[in-house]
C-alpha cells in the first residue's frame, strides 16, 4: 500500500469519479470530498509528482497504472469490509464510515485472511 492515507483516499476518489464521469477534473474531486479547490489542487500536484496520476493540458486527472493499483486496492477493501460489516448487523452509514478508516490501517495478510473467510462462508 501507499501507505498515506489521503493520498490513498484521492486515488480512490478518483477512480470512483472515473467510473461515473468521462473525465475527472480537480473541481470533481473537491466537490466530491466537499474539500477545497486549492487543498485538492495542493494533493494532485503531489500525487502528479510521486507518478501516481497525470493531469492534461486540459486539466483532465488520469491514474497511473501504479495510481489504479493502489486504488482499486483501497477500493476493493472498502467495498468487502463496508458489505461485511453490514452483513454483520451495523448500520450502512456507520460500515462505510469504519471501512474508510479500516482500509488504509489493515495489513494484506488480515485483509486476504477476512477476505477468504467471507468466501468461504458464503459458499455455505
Amino acid at each position: 500500500m501507499y501507505g498515506n492515507e489521503s493520498a490513498e483516499n484521492y486515488l480512490e476518489t478518483i477512480l470512483i469519479l472515473s467510473q461515473r464521469l468521462p473525465v475527472v477534473r480537480s473541481v470533481d474531486v473537491a466537490t466530491e470530498l466537499d474539500f477545497k479547490k486549492s487543498s485538492v489542487s495542493v494533493a494532485m500536484k503531489k500525487l502528479r509528482e510521486g507518478g501516481l496520476i497525470t493531469v492534461s493540458p486540459e486539466g483532465y486527472i488520469t491514474l497511473t497504472d501504479e495510481g489504479k493499483k493502489i486504488a482499486d486496492c483501497i477500493y476493493e477493501r472498502h467495498t468487502l469490509l463496508s458489505c461485511w460489516l453490514e452483513r454483520l448487523g451495523v448500520d450502512p452509514k456507520i460500515a462505510a464510515e469504519d471501512a474508510c478508516r479500516i482500509e488504509h490501517v489493515i495489513s494484506a495478510e488480515s485483509f486476504d485472511a477476512i477476505k477468504q473467510h467471507i468466501r468461504k462462508a458464503s459458499e455455505t
